[in-house]
């Protein structure tokens, strides 16, 4: 519930822009001393025109003394000032990322939740490109590019045509940019899709390897694994040898510049139309190479330019997809309180509804069972009431509040969720129970009890202490479930939901988690069960029946049995007629 006061979260500006906004002064820093760095690179210029014009004519050591130690002097500034400016900019680059870093994270989790392409560790790449980018060369040039007009201006006082020239090659210079851009965007952008897709494949497969080893899928799925990295190869090599074309012509293009400035400049002396005498003739060429070399470094590093380009796009969507929770006055925990309200609801991004008019009300301490066929919506069932999945007509709340508004910090540790397919996390066994927060030892060691995982924990090297690696692949299907369960109920929460718990249990731990089930309700721990076990039933309050994601039947256990054995044996009664 948000306070009237709370200003509305960063004050609608877009993320990414409100960070970067943030670091405005340390890049206008990095701007200034870049600019001072590029006025300082004309000292090399005045040093060849003193020692002309003094030193030939005057034969004095002394002032050739004086001009190369000035000269070493400047030499030795431009270094500080673009150590300082590339300081800046990574000290930018870094606050950037912490400043992200936290908020970034969060959004991927969620996007992965809802199966969003650019989620998950695609994010934190994305991150990284940004951060990298601040302190590129492509940036660095685009600082430099103001001095452009210095070094116009200054081939202006040579000569008109100079500037024109030079003016002509920089639109030249911008049209190879552009074409660059075409050239290389697409297909870049086209590469990164693909190589996104088969290092999310790939992640998929891995978690899935021991199947796919057993069944002998191993060749198949490479093979198609293999045809979508080789068209993201493709086209980066696409990419690249045209990248590389435009990189030549813009590189030949500063080189011709300096030689036809040079002609140009010793054509116009001849003319008696050049300012400054001879020496302007090596003169114009520099300034004229200067005046283009940030148009050729851009060029050269467009690849990076593009990739950032993708990364700001990617993360952008990814944030939008995942916004930041408005701040919230603090709330009771809640009791268990359960009311489902004509709920519709379809999976992130999908149009189809899975779920359609579900409405019921449990009070703390009711277990209610949801049954039904395969495909019947019990495990979307499942995640809109926890607020994981957004309604799209009707609300779920707990005591009263909007469950998808409640603010998943503080709600999370009064829940409890067993998903169908247990995921541990890499950490210990007391990591994993104890929700990764400082383990409590009455809590865990009343979880522990309550799941039947004393066994497992004295059979482990380290006890709780020991790791469990990346999903708890080690362990067999029944003890992740049971480790699920722990978690599940660790720290009595009001309302917890579990989807097939018994699916991967024998008999004793049917049995251990009918048991779980009722000495928690007795304690007011509200349950919904997804389940297609009878087992389950015995300590139900309440039934819910879906078939095709429809509520076909609601209430006291008892009354929607009989309901459902009157419904099959008149449905058997037709079919023998």
């Amino acid at each position: 519930m948000s306070s009237p006061s709370d200003p509305p979260v960063e004050a609608g500006k877009p993320e990414l822009r409100a960070a970067l906004f943030a670091l405005r002064g340390g890049l206008w820093r990095a701007l200034a001393f870049s600019l001072v760095a590029s006025l300082l690179a004309l000292a090399p210029s005045w040093y060849m025109l003193e020692v002309y014009d003094r030193v030939v004519y005057s034969r004095s050591g002394m002032t050739l003394l004086m001009l190369t130690l000035a000269v070493l002097l400047a030499y030795g500034l431009i270094q500080v000032q673009e150590w300082t400016r590339n300081t800046l900019l990574h000290a930018a680059a870094t606050a950037f990322e912490q400043q992200l870093g936290a908020r970034v994270f969060g959004a991927a989790i969620g996007a992965s939740r809802l199966d969003i392409p650019e989620g998950g560790a695609q994010s934190q790449q994305d991150l990284r490109t940004l951060r990298e980018f601040l302190r590129s060369p492509a940036l660095i040039a685009a600082f430099e590019l103001p001095m452009m007009l210095v070094y116009l201006v200054l081939l202006y006082a040579i000569s008109p045509w100079l500037l024109a020239v030079t003016l002509a090659a920089a639109v030249l210079q911008s049209l190879i940019g552009w074409c660059n851009g075409r050239a290389t965007g697409p297909a870049l952008r086209e590469a990164n899709r693909h190589g996104l897709s088969a290092q999310t494949y790939a992640d998929r497969l891995l978690q899935n390897a021991q199947a796919v080893e057993a069944m002998g899928m191993l060749g198949a799925v490479r093979r198609r694994w293999s045809d979508t990295q080789h068209k993201a190869i493709k086209l980066q090599a696409r990419a690249s040898l045209a990248g590389g074309s435009w990189q030549a012509a813009a590189k030949l293009l500063q080189n011709l510049i300096g030689s036809a400035l040079l002609g140009l400049a010793c054509w116009l002396l001849l003319k008696e139309q050049l300012n400054g005498g001879g020496a302007m003739l090596v003169v114009a060429g520099i300034f004229g190479g200067r005046a283009l070399a940030p148009f050729v470094q851009i060029v050269t590093h467009w690849r990076g330019v593009v990739m950032a380009q993708e990364a700001w796009r990617r993360l952008g969507r990814v944030l939008k997809s995942q916004p930041p929770a408005a701040r919230s006055m603090p709330l009771p925990p809640p009791k268990g309180a359960l009311v489902v309200n004509h709920v519709h609801a379809t999976a992130p991004d999908q149009a189809a509804l899975l779920l359609r008019d579900i409405h019921f009300a449990l009070q703390p301490g009711e277990v209610l069972a949801v049954i039904g066929p395969s495909g019947a919506g019990k495990t979307s069932l499942g995640r809109v009431l926890l607020g994981l999945w957004q309604t799209s007509a009707g609300k779920v709340r707990l005591d009263g509040v909007d469950i998808h508004q409640w603010s998943k910090d503080e709600l999370g540790p009064q829940l409890g969720y067993l998903p169908q397919g247990v995921s541990l996390i890499d950490g210990s066994l007391a990591d994993n129970i104890a929700r990764f927060s400082v383990p409590d030892p009455d809590r865990l060691q009343a979880a522990i009890e309550a799941a039947g995982l004393h066994e497992l924990v004295v059979s482990l090297p380290d006890g709780l202490d020991t790791p469990l690696g990346p999903g708890g692949a080690r362990l067999s299907g029944g003890q992740r479930q049971r480790i699920g369960l722990a978690r599940a109920i660790y720290g009595q929460p009001a309302f917890v939901v579990l989807d097939e718990p018994n699916s991967s249990l024998d008999e004793a731990g049917d049995q251990a988690l009918t048991q779980l089930i009722d000495s928690r309700r007795r304690r007011g721990t509200t349950f919904v069960v997804m389940t297609h076990r009878t087992s389950i039933l015995s300590v139900a309050d309440k039934i819910l029946l879906l078939v095709d994601g429809q509520q076909q039947a609601f209430g006291p256990r008892d009354e929607v049995l009989a309901a459902i054995r009157q419904a099959n044996e008149q449905h058997s009664r037709q079919a023998t007629a």
